[in-house]
């Protein structure tokens, strides 16, 4: 088992978390208890294929480009085995290395760990062939371990979801500024609204309001090995984030709607619709948008991400084998199997088609980057989908390299966000979230 300290949440998760580990535990006995190999009714290989839930369209996308690939694969059958999202993924992902019993899919966090742990098999050129060179990279020892599940355009998800029609009717426009954007807050209070939802129930939705403010800060350092590599340097502190840790905590006190600490990602969405709220910050992309078109077709959804200073739109490209890096990968164990390996490989070898691409644009999420992109049916339906894909042609679009090199920075990566959500919530002022932030940081360094 890989060894990892997690830390705790305040004490008021602390229930939630608790069943939380108990559904993992069972989530990971059942999936062990699946048969796996060759399935003796058809003749077929069955493979597990592990991912984080998200939105519903996410997991839709997953299930439409599953079922299809089993209805025409002659050899291979894909069982789908959904883990919790957010912080409880990398949690579920330690329970089930325990376990033992690893899927021959899995969508990975922390992947350096993993791949120094022996529990990733290289993928081979029929895969990694199939996408743009900017999509993959290869690790230290040259292999490539994970190919991304969704379009490599870094955070551009990472964006705040508004109702169009309420600023058609107060004349409001999208911002072009950081103070264009505390001017529209402004504003939307001063008609007597709540200007924004946003979501902590789980740690990981806070990232969502943060990302964007911090976002022109990492970027000084992307020429520099990133910020947090300038850290455990010694060339840069948290004491250079207070900026936007002001910024932080001053929308969260003065235009956030309250109760936002317990508030689920998903929910966001509902408070929107709802007029609860003007504006929603989300992390799903046009995911989001689709989920809001299911719910009340008819309401008029738009996107924008919060601009910097002088108006440019700083951006993550994503770490596509970073310690933190999202994507696909194989187990070493399929890798022993061979046949579990064959039929892993085969999945992928669909899942980056142009045939796999459309089931997934089909179902509302952008695929990922393939080399044959021109050649896929864009889904353009979804309303306020036009923004998104406004956003990547924008030419005030900056994109960043904020790579830790520590593999275990996932740890750290959670600590911060717990301090940032006590400093929110005035358990602990400014000055101490930088200090104790920098406390943790010294002792990942030092470990």
């Amino acid at each position: 088992m890989i060894n990892g300290n997690t830390k705790r949440p305040v004490p008021q998760s602390r229930t939630r978390r608790a069943v939380a580990a108990v559904a993992i535990a069972a989530m990971v006995a059942t999936t062990a208890a699946c048969s796996s190999g060759d399935d003796a009714a058809s003749g077929k290989t069955k493979i597990r294929f592990t991912y984080a839930t998200g939105d519903e369209t996410w997991n839709g996308a997953v299930k439409a480009v599953s079922d299809a690939f089993n209805a025409k694969s002659t050899t291979a059958v894909v069982q789908l085995d959904p883990l919790p999202a957010g912080t409880d993924y990398a949690t579920a992902l330690k329970t089930l290395d325990s376990t033992g019993r690893w899927p021959a899919i899995i969508e990975m966090r922390d992947t350096k760990t993993y791949v120094e742990a022996g529990k990733l098999a290289p993928l081979p050129s029929e895969v990694t062939d199939l996408l743009d060179d900017k999509a993959v990279a290869k690790s230290e020892d040259g292999n490539v371990y994970i190919t991304p599940s969704g379009a490599l355009n870094g955070e551009i998800g990472l964006n705040i979801v508004y109702d169009k029609d309420y600023f058609a009717q107060h004349n409001l426009k999208v911002p072009t500024t950081y103070t264009e954007f505390i001017d529209l807050l402004k504003a939307i209070k001063a008609n007597g609204d709540t200007p924004l939802a946003t979501a902590a129930g789980d740690i990981w939705p806070s990232d969502q309001l943060w990302k964007p403010l911090a976002a022109p800060y990492f970027a000084k350092w992307s020429d520099k090995g990133g910020f947090w590599n300038a850290v455990q340097d010694g060339t840069a502190s948290l004491e250079d984030l207070r900026e936007p840790l002001t910024r932080l905590q001053d929308i969260t006190n003065n235009y956030v709607l309250k109760g936002w600490q317990s508030t689920a990602d998903a929910q966001t969405s509902t408070l929107l619709v709802n007029h609860q709220a003007v504006m929603a910050t989300s992390s799903a992309g046009i995911g989001r948008l689709n989920d809001i078109h299911k719910v009340d077709p008819k309401f008029k959804a738009g996107l924008f991400i919060i601009p910097d200073d002088a108006g440019n739109i700083d951006v993550l490209k994503n770490a596509v084998n970073g310690d933190t890096a999202p994507g696909l990968a194989i187990s070493s164990q399929a890798k022993q199997n061979g046949a579990e390996y064959d039929a892993a490989v085969d999945f992928l070898t669909f899942f980056y088609s142009v045939e796999g691409a459309n089931i997934v644009e089909k179902a509302g999420v952008v695929a990922p980057n393939i080399k044959l992109a021109d050649q896929i049916t864009r889904n353009t339906a979804i309303p306020g989908a036009e923004d998104y894909f406004a956003l990547l042609k924008n030419p005030k679009l900056v994109w960043y390299q904020n790579d830790p090199k520590a593999t275990t920075f996932s740890g750290f990566n959670t600590f911060f966000r717990q301090t940032r959500i006590e400093m929110q919530t005035g358990q602990i002022t400014l000055d101490e979230a930088v200090a104790k932030s920098q406390t943790e940081f010294n002792k990942l360094v030092k470990n």
